[in-house]
Protein backbone atom coordinates (compact mmCIF):
# COMPACT_ATOMS: atom_id res chain seq x y z
CA UNK A 1 0.00 0.00 0.00
CA UNK A 2 1.35 3.35 -1.08
CA UNK A 3 2.69 5.73 1.77
CA UNK A 4 0.01 8.09 3.48
CA UNK A 5 0.45 11.04 6.15
CA UNK A 6 -2.04 10.35 8.95
CA UNK A 7 -2.33 13.23 11.47
CA UNK A 8 -3.31 12.17 14.69
CA UNK A 9 -5.04 14.38 17.27
CA UNK A 10 -4.45 13.45 20.62
CA UNK A 11 -1.78 11.17 19.62
CA UNK A 12 -0.23 11.64 23.30
CA UNK A 13 -3.19 10.02 24.83
CA UNK A 14 -3.81 6.34 26.09
CA UNK A 15 -5.01 5.35 22.72
CA UNK A 16 -3.25 7.51 20.90
CA UNK A 17 -0.25 6.88 21.49
CA UNK A 18 -0.74 2.95 20.73
CA UNK A 19 -2.36 4.27 17.31
CA UNK A 20 1.00 5.97 16.89
CA UNK A 21 2.81 2.92 17.88
CA UNK A 22 0.82 0.28 15.37
CA UNK A 23 1.59 3.18 12.61
CA UNK A 24 5.05 3.36 13.51
CA UNK A 25 5.89 -0.68 14.14
CA UNK A 26 3.28 -1.62 11.54
CA UNK A 27 3.01 0.01 8.77
CA UNK A 28 5.43 2.46 5.97
CA UNK A 29 3.25 5.46 6.79
CA UNK A 30 4.66 8.66 8.30
CA UNK A 31 2.29 9.95 11.23
CA UNK A 32 2.00 13.73 12.84
CA UNK A 33 1.26 13.59 16.40
CA UNK A 34 -1.17 16.83 17.24
CA UNK A 35 -1.45 17.30 20.86
CA UNK A 36 -1.84 19.99 23.60
CA UNK A 37 -0.62 17.92 26.16
CA UNK A 38 -3.30 18.52 28.85
CA UNK A 39 -2.82 15.74 31.94
CA UNK A 40 -3.73 13.11 29.95
CA UNK A 41 -1.15 13.50 27.30
CA UNK A 42 2.23 11.66 28.44
CA UNK A 43 4.81 12.07 25.15
CA UNK A 44 7.10 9.11 27.60
CA UNK A 45 4.48 6.61 26.10
CA UNK A 46 5.74 7.15 22.30
CA UNK A 47 9.85 7.17 23.50
CA UNK A 48 9.96 3.82 21.17
CA UNK A 49 9.17 6.09 18.06
CA UNK A 50 10.02 9.32 18.74
CA UNK A 51 13.17 9.08 17.13
CA UNK A 52 11.77 7.63 14.11
CA UNK A 53 11.57 9.74 11.02
CA UNK A 54 7.98 8.87 10.05
CA UNK A 55 6.42 10.31 13.22
CA UNK A 56 6.51 14.17 13.69
CA UNK A 57 5.08 16.68 17.02
CA UNK A 58 2.72 19.37 17.20
CA UNK A 59 2.17 20.95 20.03
CA UNK A 60 -1.35 22.72 19.51
CA UNK A 61 -5.01 22.68 20.70
CA UNK A 62 -7.82 21.24 18.69
CA UNK A 63 -9.86 24.10 19.50
CA UNK A 64 -6.67 26.61 17.83
CA UNK A 65 -8.14 27.27 14.00
CA UNK A 66 -5.07 28.32 13.18
CA UNK A 67 -2.76 25.61 14.39
CA UNK A 68 -5.20 23.01 13.19
CA UNK A 69 -5.51 24.58 9.83
CA UNK A 70 -1.62 25.20 9.75
CA UNK A 71 -1.02 21.20 10.40
CA UNK A 72 -3.33 20.92 7.28
CA UNK A 73 -1.21 22.80 4.97
CA UNK A 74 2.13 21.96 6.50
CA UNK A 75 1.71 18.13 5.98
CA UNK A 76 -0.99 17.58 3.93
CA UNK A 77 -2.60 14.37 5.93
CA UNK A 78 -4.24 11.98 3.54
CA UNK A 79 -6.07 10.66 6.76
CA UNK A 80 -7.06 12.69 10.23
CA UNK A 81 -7.79 9.99 13.16
CA UNK A 82 -9.65 12.86 15.62
CA UNK A 83 -9.05 10.57 19.44
CA UNK A 84 -8.33 14.13 21.42
CA UNK A 85 -10.50 14.28 23.98
CA UNK A 86 -11.63 15.06 27.44
CA UNK A 87 -12.82 11.20 28.17
CA UNK A 88 -12.98 10.82 32.57
CA UNK A 89 -16.51 10.41 33.20
CA UNK A 90 -15.90 11.22 36.95
CA UNK A 91 -13.86 14.54 35.36
CA UNK A 92 -17.00 15.10 33.34
CA UNK A 93 -18.59 15.22 36.53
CA UNK A 94 -16.93 17.60 38.36
CA UNK A 95 -16.09 19.97 35.42
CA UNK A 96 -18.18 19.80 32.37
CA UNK A 97 -17.01 22.69 30.53
CA UNK A 98 -13.75 21.21 29.40
CA UNK A 99 -15.78 18.36 28.04
CA UNK A 100 -18.01 20.68 26.06
CA UNK A 101 -14.85 22.95 24.43
CA UNK A 102 -12.56 20.03 23.68
CA UNK A 103 -15.23 17.20 22.72
CA UNK A 104 -17.73 19.55 20.68
CA UNK A 105 -16.00 23.06 19.99
CA UNK A 106 -12.48 21.15 19.27
CA UNK A 107 -14.61 18.47 16.73
CA UNK A 108 -16.37 21.79 15.32
CA UNK A 109 -13.11 23.56 15.00
CA UNK A 110 -11.32 20.18 13.33
CA UNK A 111 -14.55 19.51 11.00
CA UNK A 112 -13.93 23.14 9.05
CA UNK A 113 -10.38 22.82 8.98
CA UNK A 114 -10.49 19.17 7.74
CA UNK A 115 -13.70 20.54 4.93
CA UNK A 116 -11.83 23.73 3.96
CA UNK A 117 -8.65 21.28 2.97
CA UNK A 118 -10.45 18.99 1.26
CA UNK A 119 -12.44 21.22 -0.72
CA UNK A 120 -8.69 22.71 -1.88
CA UNK A 121 -7.61 19.02 -2.41
CA UNK A 122 -10.38 18.45 -5.18
CA UNK A 123 -8.80 21.50 -7.26
CA UNK A 124 -5.36 21.00 -6.78
CA UNK A 125 -5.48 17.13 -6.36
CA UNK A 126 -8.60 15.16 -7.34
CA UNK A 127 -7.05 11.76 -6.66
CA UNK A 128 -5.79 13.11 -3.34
CA UNK A 129 -9.16 14.63 -2.03
CA UNK A 130 -11.19 11.24 -3.09
CA UNK A 131 -9.05 8.97 -1.13
CA UNK A 132 -8.83 11.71 1.96
CA UNK A 133 -11.04 10.17 5.18
CA UNK A 134 -11.89 12.25 8.20
CA UNK A 135 -11.64 8.92 10.92
CA UNK A 136 -13.61 9.99 14.48
CA UNK A 137 -13.14 7.79 17.07
CA UNK A 138 -15.95 7.50 20.01
CA UNK A 139 -17.15 5.69 22.96
CA UNK A 140 -19.95 2.74 23.49
CA UNK A 141 -20.99 5.31 26.34
CA UNK A 142 -22.93 7.79 23.83
CA UNK A 143 -25.55 4.56 23.30
CA UNK A 144 -26.65 4.40 27.58
CA UNK A 145 -26.47 1.46 28.87
CA UNK A 146 -27.87 -1.99 28.88
CA UNK A 147 -30.91 -3.68 30.79
CA UNK A 148 -31.81 -7.17 28.96
CA UNK A 149 -29.08 -9.98 29.92
CA UNK A 150 -28.64 -10.38 26.29
CA UNK A 151 -28.66 -7.17 24.80
CA UNK A 152 -25.86 -5.40 22.58
CA UNK A 153 -24.85 -2.19 21.19
CA UNK A 154 -25.18 -2.47 17.41
CA UNK A 155 -24.44 0.66 14.98
CA UNK A 156 -27.74 1.50 14.63
CA UNK A 157 -28.58 1.74 18.42
CA UNK A 158 -30.44 4.86 19.67
CA UNK A 159 -28.06 7.41 21.72
CA UNK A 160 -28.91 7.63 25.41
CA UNK A 161 -26.03 9.36 27.23
CA UNK A 162 -25.85 9.82 30.78
CA UNK A 163 -23.21 11.57 32.01
CA UNK A 164 -21.41 15.30 30.67
CA UNK A 165 -18.54 12.63 28.91
CA UNK A 166 -20.76 10.70 26.97
CA UNK A 167 -22.92 13.64 26.01
CA UNK A 168 -20.35 15.27 24.79
CA UNK A 169 -19.33 12.55 22.63
CA UNK A 170 -22.76 12.27 21.26
CA UNK A 171 -22.70 15.23 20.18
CA UNK A 172 -19.04 15.42 18.52
CA UNK A 173 -20.42 12.00 16.36
CA UNK A 174 -23.72 13.61 15.38
CA UNK A 175 -21.29 17.03 14.09
CA UNK A 176 -19.01 14.37 11.69
CA UNK A 177 -22.00 12.53 10.52
CA UNK A 178 -23.59 15.72 9.74
CA UNK A 179 -20.60 17.10 7.92
CA UNK A 180 -20.57 13.95 6.19
CA UNK A 181 -24.46 13.91 4.73
CA UNK A 182 -25.03 18.06 4.41
CA UNK A 183 -21.26 18.86 3.35
CA UNK A 184 -20.05 15.36 1.95
CA UNK A 185 -16.56 15.26 3.81
CA UNK A 186 -15.72 11.72 3.30
CA UNK A 187 -16.08 10.79 7.15
CA UNK A 188 -16.62 7.67 9.32
CA UNK A 189 -17.15 6.46 13.05
CA UNK A 190 -16.32 4.07 15.63
CA UNK A 191 -17.20 3.62 18.80
CA UNK A 192 -15.40 1.34 21.01
CA UNK A 193 -15.64 -0.22 24.41
CA UNK A 194 -14.04 -0.05 27.88
CA UNK A 195 -9.69 -0.13 26.78
CA UNK A 196 -6.73 -1.30 28.93
CA UNK A 197 -3.52 -2.24 28.71
CA UNK A 198 0.22 -0.60 28.97
CA UNK A 199 0.46 3.12 29.31
CA UNK A 200 -3.20 3.73 30.69
CA UNK A 201 -3.36 6.70 33.09
CA UNK A 202 -3.08 5.53 36.48
CA UNK A 203 -7.08 7.80 37.25
CA UNK A 204 -8.93 4.68 35.28
CA UNK A 205 -10.24 1.64 37.37
CA UNK A 206 -7.65 -0.87 36.07
CA UNK A 207 -4.29 0.68 36.74
CA UNK A 208 -5.64 2.34 39.56
CA UNK A 209 -6.56 -0.73 41.22
CA UNK A 210 -2.94 -1.71 40.65
CA UNK A 211 -1.30 0.67 41.69
CA UNK A 212 -3.17 1.37 45.01
CA UNK A 213 -2.62 -2.29 45.45
CA UNK A 214 1.12 -1.95 45.49
CA UNK A 215 1.41 0.69 47.87
CA UNK A 216 -1.19 -0.70 50.04
CA UNK A 217 -4.42 1.55 49.84
CA UNK A 218 -7.52 1.30 49.25
CA UNK A 219 -9.17 -0.26 46.27
CA UNK A 220 -12.15 1.66 46.12
CA UNK A 221 -15.40 0.12 44.18
CA UNK A 222 -18.48 2.30 43.39
CA UNK A 223 -21.84 0.96 44.54
CA UNK A 224 -21.86 -2.64 44.68
CA UNK A 225 -19.30 -3.35 42.00
CA UNK A 226 -21.56 -5.41 39.52
CA UNK A 227 -21.75 -2.62 36.76
CA UNK A 228 -20.74 -4.54 33.56
CA UNK A 229 -18.28 -3.61 30.78
CA UNK A 230 -16.71 -5.21 27.75
CA UNK A 231 -13.22 -5.39 28.16
CA UNK A 232 -11.05 -3.94 24.91
CA UNK A 233 -6.86 -4.49 24.98
CA UNK A 234 -5.84 -1.10 23.80
CA UNK A 235 -3.57 -2.87 21.04
CA UNK A 236 -6.14 -4.66 19.42
CA UNK A 237 -8.31 -1.20 19.48
CA UNK A 238 -5.52 0.75 17.88
CA UNK A 239 -5.27 -2.17 15.20
CA UNK A 240 -8.74 -2.00 14.38
CA UNK A 241 -8.47 1.59 14.29
CA UNK A 242 -5.61 1.52 11.97
CA UNK A 243 -7.56 -0.78 9.53
CA UNK A 244 -10.62 1.31 9.78
CA UNK A 245 -9.28 4.55 8.57
CA UNK A 246 -7.35 2.91 5.92
CA UNK A 247 -10.85 0.64 4.47
CA UNK A 248 -13.58 1.14 6.32
CA UNK A 249 -16.69 2.83 3.72
CA UNK A 250 -17.32 6.63 3.98
CA UNK A 251 -20.52 7.32 6.28
CA UNK A 252 -20.40 4.24 8.26
CA UNK A 253 -20.06 3.13 12.03
CA UNK A 254 -18.11 0.20 13.29
CA UNK A 255 -18.47 -0.69 16.80
CA UNK A 256 -15.27 -2.18 18.20
CA UNK A 257 -15.39 -4.47 21.44
CA UNK A 258 -13.62 -7.51 22.88
CA UNK A 259 -15.70 -9.96 23.54
CA UNK A 260 -14.89 -9.53 27.03
CA UNK A 261 -18.06 -9.09 29.35
CA UNK A 262 -16.62 -8.27 33.25
CA UNK A 263 -18.40 -6.94 36.05
CA UNK A 264 -16.57 -4.37 37.96
CA UNK A 265 -15.80 -6.02 40.92
CA UNK A 266 -14.37 -9.54 39.09
CA UNK A 267 -12.19 -7.40 37.14
CA UNK A 268 -10.67 -6.13 40.82
CA UNK A 269 -10.50 -9.39 42.02
CA UNK A 270 -8.76 -10.99 38.91
CA UNK A 271 -6.27 -8.02 39.04
CA UNK A 272 -5.73 -9.18 43.28
CA UNK A 273 -5.12 -12.74 42.23
CA UNK A 274 -2.73 -11.83 39.52
CA UNK A 275 -1.15 -9.43 41.79
CA UNK A 276 -0.84 -12.00 44.18
CA UNK A 277 0.99 -14.15 41.62
CA UNK A 278 3.13 -11.58 39.95
CA UNK A 279 4.23 -9.96 43.04
CA UNK A 280 3.72 -11.52 46.22
CA UNK A 281 6.09 -9.40 48.19
CA UNK A 282 3.04 -7.02 49.44
CA UNK A 283 3.23 -3.66 51.53
CA UNK A 284 3.46 -3.74 55.08
CA UNK A 285 0.30 -4.66 56.98
CA UNK A 286 -1.17 -6.20 53.95
CA UNK A 287 -1.84 -10.01 54.14
CA UNK A 288 -4.07 -10.14 50.90
CA UNK A 289 -4.69 -7.68 48.00
CA UNK A 290 -8.22 -8.49 48.11
CA UNK A 291 -8.80 -7.18 51.72
CA UNK A 292 -7.62 -3.54 50.30
CA UNK A 293 -11.25 -3.97 48.09
CA UNK A 294 -13.49 -1.21 49.51
CA UNK A 295 -16.96 -0.01 48.51
CA UNK A 296 -17.92 3.41 47.99
CA UNK A 297 -20.71 5.39 46.99
CA UNK A 298 -21.83 5.05 43.31
CA UNK A 299 -21.26 7.68 40.48
CA UNK A 300 -24.40 9.84 39.66
CA UNK A 301 -25.98 8.63 36.77
CA UNK A 302 -23.52 5.31 36.53
CA UNK A 303 -24.54 3.01 33.71
CA UNK A 304 -24.94 -0.59 34.93
CA UNK A 305 -24.17 -2.46 31.60
CA UNK A 306 -21.99 -2.10 28.46
CA UNK A 307 -22.15 -4.35 25.94
CA UNK A 308 -20.95 -4.06 22.13
CA UNK A 309 -21.67 -5.86 18.90
CA UNK A 310 -18.70 -6.20 16.74
CA UNK A 311 -19.82 -8.77 14.62
CA UNK A 312 -19.45 -5.65 12.01
CA UNK A 313 -15.81 -5.28 11.70
CA UNK A 314 -15.07 -8.92 11.48
CA UNK A 315 -17.42 -9.76 8.67
CA UNK A 316 -16.98 -6.57 6.58
CA UNK A 317 -12.78 -5.78 7.11
CA UNK A 318 -11.56 -8.98 8.77
CA UNK A 319 -10.90 -7.64 12.49
CA UNK A 320 -10.98 -9.45 15.47
CA UNK A 321 -9.68 -9.38 18.74
CA UNK A 322 -6.10 -11.32 19.00
CA UNK A 323 -6.06 -11.06 23.56
CA UNK A 324 -8.47 -12.60 25.63
CA UNK A 325 -9.65 -10.84 28.29
CA UNK A 326 -7.17 -13.52 30.48
CA UNK A 327 -4.04 -12.87 28.18
CA UNK A 328 -4.59 -8.80 28.10
CA UNK A 329 -4.82 -8.72 31.95
CA UNK A 330 -1.58 -10.52 32.55
CA UNK A 331 0.36 -8.19 29.93
CA UNK A 332 -1.10 -5.18 31.70
CA UNK A 333 -0.49 -6.25 35.19
CA UNK A 334 3.18 -7.79 33.97
CA UNK A 335 3.53 -4.24 31.91
CA UNK A 336 3.24 -2.27 35.18
CA UNK A 337 4.95 -3.93 37.11
CA UNK A 338 7.93 -3.82 34.54
CA UNK A 339 7.58 -0.21 34.28
CA UNK A 340 8.03 1.76 37.90
CA UNK A 341 9.45 4.24 36.25
CA UNK A 342 6.55 5.71 33.51
CA UNK A 343 3.78 5.23 36.47
CA UNK A 344 5.95 7.04 39.34
CA UNK A 345 6.35 10.05 36.77
CA UNK A 346 2.93 10.27 36.23
CA UNK A 347 1.86 9.63 39.93
CA UNK A 348 4.29 12.94 41.13
CA UNK A 349 3.58 15.01 38.22
CA UNK A 350 7.47 15.29 36.56
CA UNK A 351 6.33 13.91 33.31
CA UNK A 352 4.37 17.51 32.30
CA UNK A 353 6.94 19.05 35.35
CA UNK A 354 4.38 19.68 37.74
CA UNK A 355 2.67 17.61 40.26
CA UNK A 356 -0.52 15.96 39.85
CA UNK A 357 -1.22 15.20 43.30
CA UNK A 358 -2.74 12.23 44.67
CA UNK A 359 -5.02 9.96 42.03
CA UNK A 360 -6.65 7.37 44.28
Amino acid sequence: MKEKTILVTGGAGFIGSAVIREIIKNTEHCVVNFDTLTYAGNLESLAEVVSNPRYHFVKADICDAAAVEGAFNRYRPDILMHLAAESHVDRSIDGPADFIQTNIVGTYTLLEAARRYWVGLKESDPKKAQAFRFHHISTDEVYGDLHGADDLFTETTPYAPSSPYSASKASSDHLVRAWQRTFGLPSLVTNCSNNYGPYHFPEKLIPLMILNALAGKPLPVYGDGKQVRDWLFVEDHARALVLVAQEGAVGETYNIGGHNEKQNIEVVHRLCELLEELAPEKPEGVSAYSDLITYVTDRPGHDLRYAIDAGRIERELGWVPRETFETGLRKTVEWYLANEKWWRRVQDGSYQGERLGALA
